[in-house]
């Protein structure tokens, strides 16, 4: 059986989360989602929308998802590549050259898949006024069908 793991925050579900989590699937047999905790969000200056339990069990109702754990730090990634046995890790293209990923390659393998254009949580947060452009740009393009 080859294993999984994907990291995310996951709040406020949208179709590239969707997208991500079928093509990480067909990578393998079992897909393990590792998300944020409200307290990591935290220490990483994020906020989600969705407390941790909610977005967990959002995670837990697709039918790509095998497993959810909750992700507590950066430094847990080893841990969880020899824990769950993981073959692949599988990340959005926004994370190619992150050393928190790139260091994993001495026990798995590191997938970087394309992200969905058009579309994140970031744009969604700031289209319903949840959160400002940075340095008053919006720094996501706007979707084509739009």
């Amino acid at each position: 059986m080859k294993r999984i793991l994907t990291y995310g925050t996951f709040d406020l579900l949208h179709y590239g989360h969707i997208r991500l989590l079928k093509r990480a699937k067909e990578l393998g047999d079992y897909l393990i989602v590792a998300v944020s905790t409200d307290e990591f969000n935290s220490i990483k200056q994020k906020k989600s929308y969705h407390n941790y339990e909610t977005r967990k069990k959002m995670l837990e109702a697709i039918r790509y998802v095998d497993l959810v754990i909750p992700e507590d730090s950066w430094d847990q990634k080893i841990n969880d590549v020899e824990t769950y046995h993981v073959d692949t890790v599988v990340m959005g293209s926004d994370w190619t050259g992150n050393e928190n990923f790139e260091k994993l390659k001495d026990y798995c393998d590191v997938v970087y898949l394309e992200r969905t254009e058009g579309i994140s949580t970031s744009q969604i947060k700031r289209e319903l006024g949840l959160q400002k452009p940075i340095n008053g740009v919006d720094q996501i393009p706007e979707p084509k069908n739009k």
